[in-house]
């Protein structure tokens, strides 16, 4: 899934913005530096949980880690399986680059290759789960300015929140044509977000407002759920651990080797 909600939102808006800010007059530039202010600077590791549940109830959990950190104020992301067996080893790279046309690549130990995710592609399932390849960058807070759009605040379960539409951008393939999402005025962290085919809502991520903690100075949802309405599936996501902080090798993020070792 292509949407580009940017151009990136420069370091000196972050800076002056901050996450828990109340202010009256906030506008795209701000919600979006607030935004992208969750996403550190330095390596955040988080020990994730992803169990997909069927319509009928049956349930498949995989555990993964997420090493998410910028570079040149661009999201990289990759993500690695390490349970089931017959899926450990299988491994995401996501790289948001300064032109546009992020890099997604995926490994599959099966095949013991890597493939680049392009067009299309991007909105389909991530292992089997209901999270596309694209989802990662809303998990991470990567919105950017590009075709979106500040609406009116709004309260959601008693929290106050901004909320932001994109549109796809033309040039790149997508089902959705709308995509919205109501993020926290006090952490930054997106609790809901809905993506539209046409006026109907196709996919729904919601996050526990309740599972909401802080590493560092940076929020992270610890529950979501992403629900596909039309399939009758959910996904639900848990955080059982976090670090931040320290260096991590390059090939953690290098299309190369990101797949290579634990």
């Amino acid at each position: 899934m292509r949407i580009r909600i940017t151009p990136v939102v420069a370091a000196a808006v972050w800076a002056a913005m901050s996450c828990g800010a109340q202010a009256a007059d906030r506008n795209l530039e701000a919600v979006l530096g607030c935004l992208r202010g969750n996403i550190p600077e330095t390596v955040q590791i988080k020990d994730v949980s992803l169990t997909s549940i069927d319509r009928t109830g049956g349930k498949r959990t995989l555990l993964g880690r997420l090493y998410a950190t910028q570079e040149d104020d661009r999201l990289r992301a990759t993500v690695k399986i390490v349970a089931p067996a017959d899926l450990a080893g299988a491994a995401y790279l996501l790289r948001e680059r300064p032109a546009g046309g992020d890099e997604m690549f995926v490994f599959v130990p099966a095949l013991n290759k890597v493939r680049r995710v392009v067009g299309a592609a991007a909105d389909g399932s991530l292992w089997g789960t209901d999270l596309s390849y694209g989802d990662i960058k809303q998990l991470n807070h990567a919105y950017s300015a590009d075709h979106a759009r500040l609406e009116p605040a709004a309260v959601l379960n008693g929290r106050a929140v901004d909320v932001l539409s994109a549109t796809p951008s033309a040039d790149q393939p997508s089902r959705f044509t709308l995509i919205r999402s109501w993020i926290d005025q006090k952490t930054c962290v997106v609790l809901k977000t809905d993506f539209l085919e046409g006026a109907a809502v196709r996919k729904r991520l919601l996050v526990d407002a309740d599972s909401l903690q802080q590493s560092g100075p940076h929020w992270y949802a610890g529950a979501a759920v992403m629900s596909d309405l039309r399939a009758g599936t959910r996904t639900e996501l848990k955080v059982l651990g976090v670090s931040a902080g320290g260096h991590l090798a390059e090939r953690y993020f290098s299309p190369a080797m990101f797949h290579v070792g634990s």
